[in-house]
């Protein structure tokens, strides 16, 4: 279903997980993120997509490599794609890909086209790359910590951030290296310190284009992953702020014992 829209951008998300793909328009080019999670929702986005394209130039950012954000690569076939350099060299990519094929064996989904690990056009290796796709300037920044491979874009004008697994009100900091994760929070702070960005998409739960909301978000990331190296017990706090904490109890747990390492 559609989260948020406004002149620029149409923001889905799915069922599961409150995962987002945001649709950025211009006139030369349509920009996708991370398409997901549902057949009918992915039949959704194209049919969004196919109202609204012209003569533009589709292309898909993939703001990581974990399997729910590439679940539907095969779906977009001719367009072109931007990832980071390690989302390239990923080592374990049919890893990823028996990930998709249990989900869909475990809740007996059928899709219409092929489960595959994305090829990527254009490579991001360092951070600050700009990137014009069309008529909207992109700038992108590594962004490991969740994952090795993760990706910022900031696209201008417009002063949107696609952020991915970070940055969001229904999920607390899912880590694979804290001091990286910390850092590029530090990275996201000083994205935001130049008054650029306007609209905050993360890659689950709610879009905000509030500025406090946005700079609470990245304080309480910052303030959980402190908690962790501290040994606080942070769970009280958690269930109060996390409507699904139940959920993600043992998301906490891992933290806890990568924190220690």
């Amino acid at each position: 279903m559609q989260q948020f829209k406004n002149e620029n951008i149409t923001v889905f998300q799915s069922v599961l997980y409150q995962t987002t793909s945001a649709v950025v328009k211009t006139e030369r080019a349509i920009i996708l993120t991370d398409p997901n999670w549902l057949p009918n929702e992915i039949d959704e986005i194209k049919a969004y997509i196919q109202s609204i394209m012209g003569e533009q130039k589709l292309f898909i950012i993939y703001t990581h490599s974990d399997f729910d954000h590439i679940i539907a690569a095969g779906a977009f076939p001719n367009a072109t794609t931007i990832a980071s350099e390690a989302f390239v060299n990923r080592s374990d990519k049919e890893k990823v890909l028996e990930e998709i094929h249990q989900f869909d064996a475990q809740y007996y989904i059928q899709r219409d086209y092929p489960i595959v690990y994305p090829t990527i056009d254009i490579v991001i290796k360092e951070d600050g790359q700009m990137v014009n796709l069309e008529d909207a300037s992109c700038t992108f920044y590594l962004a490991p910590g969740h994952t090795r491979d993760g990706l910022f874009t900031v696209v201008e004008p417009y002063g949107i951030l696609l952020a991915g697994d970070y940055l969001s009100d229904v999920e607390f900091p899912f880590i694979e290296d804290l001091q990286c994760y910390k850092n590029t929070l530090q990275k996201a702070a000083a994205i935001m310190s130049d008054n650029r960005i306007q609209t905050l998409v993360p890659g689950h739960g709610q879009v905000t284009n509030n500025l406090l909301e946005i700079r609470k978000r990245l304080d309480d990331s910052m303030l959980y992953l402190n908690n962790l190296v501290m040994e606080i017990d942070q769970e009280e706090a958690l269930r109060k702020q996390y409507p699904f904490y139940k959920g993600l109890k043992e998301m906490h747990e891992l933290n806890k014992k990568i924190a220690l390492i």
